[in-house]
């Protein structure tokens, strides 16, 4: 258990504790890495059954006025002004430089737009739409919630369970639900590649919820670190590893993030940050970036992590690793990373370096885990 008293606790610390949960530092609170299963158990239950994660520490606020929408859109190359009331969109927070500032959800409730942000971001995220946009609607924060994931192929099963009617919902809807008493707002989502629910809960009610989501027979408590492995399975960025302040939403791979609205030719083009950039990106030939971010599977059984040096076949540096781990759905050694645009074909081999040696990978298609979203 982690002992440094500057962390914030979120309000399932005590029950991480109890559950016999393997502590650290994460975004500036305690978070459980994993129980005492373990990691491999923890994933691979997710992935068959329902595994509960605490994301308490994620950022939660709201934006509201008639203006919201539009403002939002100032922000970000993403359609917020047509997007339906109960449906939920991926968005992408620029800098001036056209730069990811971070990715998030936002979700039209009609009477406002609720967003989720990055943990390790939300101070920075939550000035940044306060400066840009607080004279045109209101931003509002929500310290008072919490909020829990519940994902997996029988988390439909559990939570119906407690709460008749969620799963009429499909991927990316949304909605109010008492669950166990507790007053929750919760959408069909999550960042596993699996069907699942994350809910937005009263802080005060964070434990009851919990607990009866975990007597659930499905459901058992997974940490931070199968967190990570599912979501690079199911080839998904995570920001400060994959995209950063210095990645563009093109380098990264997220052209369909960007809807067709917002692009050269659409009715409300351009208007973002680093739009001109990301623009002439988009139309490819001399502003096309020189790198991209690609999926990579090891052809021998050595784990490649983190900031491993990715080469070609002539020894020249080509790119780094920005994720990497034995997938324990696939048994298999799988990374992502960014390499030069002519390395960045499926099937072309690359070596990472680790430990001064070089690992042979192949550059494959994403997901490495097929997604299972419920689409109806």
């Amino acid at each position: 258990m982690s002992t440094d008293h500057n962390l914030l606790s979120t309000p399932l610390h005590d029950l991480h504790v109890e559950l016999g949960a393997r502590m650290v530092q994460f975004a500036g609170y305690s978070m459980p890495v994993q129980y005492p299963s373990g990691l491999m158990a923890e994933h691979l239950h997710t992935r068959q059954a329902a595994g509960l994660f605490d994301v308490s520490h994620m950022g939660q606020l709201r934006l509201v006025g008639p203006d919201a929408a539009a403002a939002f859109e100032t922000l970000m190359p993403v359609d917020v002004i047509d997007l339906p009331v109960g449906k939920q969109r991926y968005g992408l927070l620029l800098n001036d430089e056209g730069g990811i500032m971070d990715d998030l959800m936002f979700f039209n409730r009609g009477d406002d737009l609720f967003v989720i942000v990055n943990g390790a971001c939300k101070v920075v995220d939550i000035a940044h739409i306060q400066a840009r946009i607080g004279a045109r609607c209101q931003v509002i924060p929500m310290p008072e919630m919490a909020l829990l994931a519940l994902q997996g192929p029988q988390a439909v099963t559990a939570l119906s369970k407690l709460a008749p009617g969620v799963e009429k919902l499909v991927f990316m809807t949304g909605g109010h639900f008492s669950i166990a008493g507790c007053d929750c707002f919760l959408t069909r989502s999550g960042y596993t590649g699996e069907d699942g629910f994350e809910i937005s809960v009263p802080a005060a009610q964070a434990e009851t919820l919990a607990r009866a989501l975990l007597a659930q027979p499905e459901v058992k408590p997974v940490g931070l670190g199968a967190r990570n492995s599912l979501r690079l399975e199911a080839g998904l960025c995570l920001y400060g590893n994959d995209i950063d302040a210095t990645t563009t939403p093109v380098e990264a791979g997220l052209n369909w993030a960007m809807q067709k609205v917002r692009r050269t030719g659409g009715a409300r083009a351009g208007g973002f940050p680093g739009a001109t950039k990301i623009l002439a990106q988009l139309q490819g030939g001399a502003a096309a970036p020189a790198r991209k971010r690609v999926g990579l599977v090891a052809l021998e059984r050595i784990p490649v992590r983190d900031h491993s040096e990715l080469q070609n076949s002539a020894g020249l540096r080509i790119g780094e690793v920005t994720s990497g781990l034995l997938g324990p759905s696939i048994d298999k050694p799988v990374a992502m990373g960014y390499v030069s645009v002519e390395c960045a074909a499926l099937g072309t081999r690359v070596n990472a370096i680790v430990r001064g040696k070089p690992v042979p990978m192949e550059v494959s298609a994403m997901p490495f885990v097929p997604n299972r979203y419920f689409r109806g």
